[in-house]
């Protein structure tokens, strides 16, 4: 039989003895529906965070004292207010308030002499959820008074020009699909992590697991040569990773239009055209995740010891997204030949709908590609040593 019909005998046993087993298909379909499903929770979350913000009820502890005030927060689209508790402070702590509004009692006195009245928030800055309500609250504030700033220097007979020295214009350059990608930056790291999820089963049991069972002991006694047995069980791990990958993707692209993008006032849209350069981009991972996962495990005893090894690995993927907190993650060329860096880059750059250059694909694909195939080269050595194959 020639090497290329040893190696389709090899992966064809491994994928059959794969699906075999409950645990193998579990984890692919797990790996690939836990991160989209854990996207759409928390878009959808945030969608429903946005939508309370469109209609507020801010209690007022002492409105009687600023009536004019109380009636122009009543006439703020989706503004409602109420009186607030006695003890604010204890209210907001205790979490029964987001954020409450005092004015004393004299407020009137004060601001009838043009000096500047007091009104306080109370409001817990140590939750995350209160944020935008109080937000809000203090934008409100914010526009109160400068619109009574405004009427004070008009009464006055002074253009309210001479407060506003600056005339401040924004001038937005994104598109509306980048602003989208922005919030969705972490897509890249569920497709990269599902790409290392998927094949981990096959390569741990191919490896250390047939190695505790005995069994790869008369593997290597037949004929076919050590590449061809380890090239065979890296395609095998290496194609339910590529289902993984391709399995994610499609429910996070379909996961997508359920998300209420408009609520955060941004527009998201993929091309098939974007669909096919995010494969292009995240599949030759796949082949890599697949030959470090072998490598690893072959120097386990043990399947749970791979288990272990395979735990420290899976970090690897989340790195990336971790540094783009500290560091922009752009398309800088140095990127490109950068296993895993290059990955993350590329998906990103196709979800902004960003211009990437060709060859940075073909650049990434390469690099991957060469890589795992020095993995499984070190993994064939490794297979050829009596200490690695007969211990256990």
């Amino acid at each position: 039989m020639s090497p290329m019909g040893q190696l389709w005998v090899v992966l064809r046993k491994e994928v059959v003895d794969a699906f075999r087993d409950r645990r193998a298909i579990m984890t692919i379909v797990l790996s690939a529906a836990i991160s989209p499903l854990l996207l759409g929770f928390m878009m959808n979350r945030l969608a429903d965070r946005q939508r309370q913000l469109d209609d507020i009820t801010i209690p007022v502890v002492g409105a009687e004292y600023a009536p004019a005030f109380a009636d122009w927060l009543r006439q703020q689209a989706g503004v409602a207010i109420v009186d607030g508790p006695s003890d604010a402070e204890a209210a907001v702590r205790d979490r029964n308030e987001d954020v409450i509004v005092i004015i004393p009692d004299d407020f009137q006195q004060k601001f009838r002499s043009s000096t500047p009245a007091p009104i306080k928030i109370v409001s817990d800055g140590s939750r995350q959820t209160a944020r935008p309500k109080v937000l809000r609250v203090r934008g409100l504030l914010q526009r109160y008074n400068g619109e009574i700033g405004t009427l004070r220097l008009v009464s006055r007979g002074i253009s309210p020009a001479i407060a506003s020295p600056l005339q401040l214009e924004e001038v937005e350059v994104s598109s509306a699909q980048q602003r989208g990608a922005m919030i969705l930056s972490f897509i890249p790291m569920f497709i990269l992590l599902s790409a290392f999820a998927g094949g981990m089963q096959i390569a741990m049991d191919s490896t250390a697991g047939e190695r505790e069972r005995g069994s790869l002991e008369p593997l290597l006694t037949n004929p076919a040569p050590r590449h061809v047995i380890a090239g065979g069980k890296w395609l095998a791990a290496t194609f339910t990773s590529l289902l993984s990958v391709l399995l994610t993707t499609t429910i996070i692209l379909a996961m997508l239009r359920f998300i209420p993008m408009q609520e955060f006032g941004m527009r998201f849209r993929i091309q098939p055209e974007q669909i096919a350069l995010l494969l292009a981009a995240a599949l030759p991972m796949s082949l890599l995740a697949s030959a470090i996962q072998m490598y690893l495990a072959t120097f386990a005893k043990s399947f749970k010891e791979a288990q272990s090894y395979m735990g420290l690995l899976i970090i690897l993927p989340m790195l990336p997204g971790f540094a783009a907190t500290l560091y922009p993650m752009s398309g800088q060329p140095w990127m490109y030949p950068v296993p895993v860096i290059a990955q993350q880059v590329l998906v990103g750059d196709v979800i902004a709908a960003r211009e990437t250059p060709w060859w940075a694909f073909v650049v990434a694909a390469g690099s991957a590609i060469v890589l795992s195939l020095l993995l499984l080269q070190l993994t064939t050595s490794l297979l050829r040593r009596e200490r690695i194959v007969f211990t256990r």
